[in-house]
């Protein structure tokens, strides 16, 4: 499990390095938008991500809406269920620590089921917290908006905060067999669960929208703004998890 680890840090950090060093970027009067300054690489990556999303996600998210509602909705949690130890850790770096308390009873009780079943219906679900908004609330800056092959959108301090969410997520050193197929499935299921209960908004940005990149850049600055603070702008729920989920999952 820690080899898988070592090996998606290596493969985000070469990618990282060759984007920023390979990529010359555009003047400031050319650029789009101001935090795009390597707008013309990003949407390359963007395009290669789209083709993949044709050929893999796409399809399979079609299959995950044939599943029947009872399972869809097992699946959905237990992507959810994934998130929470990272959650919990992030949290009380933040001093956040009721979301703290809250990401972890849920994971330890939901754990009865692998997060199958919510067995915390009633209880408040925890706010998600990842290492770049614990970033944020330490007043680091936000950086260029880059686009990751793969792994999407983000920004050079989201993206760092999903290395490190990466390499501490408690799920990846228990050294206990079903743990770790639970850590490598988790990726795939949460994107796959994601791009099936968001596919017609997703599919609107995709192909009727007149610029997706542009789209898909504009909605995410407004869904991790929304998150770095608390969720106080009115973000429509159809974007609350789309640019963490696609492909970036397991932090």
């Amino acid at each position: 499990m820690r080899l898988i680890v070592i090996l998606r840090l290596s493969i985000l950090t070469i990618t990282s390095a060759l984007l920023v060093s390979g990529c010359s970027s555009l003047p400031a009067d050319q650029r789009s938008d101001a935090r795009d300054p390597y707008e013309t690489s990003n949407r390359q990556i963007f395009a290669f991500n789209m083709g993949v999303d044709d050929a893999v996600i796409e399809p399979a998210a079609k299959g995950y809406r044939k599943l029947p509602e009872g399972v869809q909705t097992a699946l959905t949690n237990h992507a959810q269920w994934t998130s929470h130890p990272s959650t919990a850790v992030n949290s009380l770096l933040q001093g956040k620590l009721e979301n703290a308390a809250l990401a972890t009873v849920d994971f330890l009780i939901n754990g009865l089921t692998l997060g199958l079943a919510d067995l915390t219906d009633d209880a408040d679900d925890p706010e998600r917290e990842d290492f770049g908004q614990t970033l944020a609330a330490w007043s680091l800056p936000e950086g260029s908006y880059v686009v990751m092959p793969l792994l999407g959108p983000g920004t050079t301090r989201s993206h760092t905060g999903f290395l490190v969410d990466s390499i501490t997520n408690p799920l990846g050193y228990s050294g206990v067999g079903g743990v770790d197929v639970i850590r490598v499935t988790s990726a795939p299921v949460s994107v796959v669960t994601f791009r099936g209960n968001q596919f017609d908004q997703i599919n609107d940005i995709k192909y009727n929208a007149t610029d997706p990149y542009a789209r898909t850049r504009s909605l995410y600055f407004q869904y991790r703004e929304g998150q770095i603070i608390d969720g106080d702008l009115n973000v429509s729920t159809a974007t609350d998890d789309a640019f963490d989920s696609f492909l970036n999952e397991g932090n």
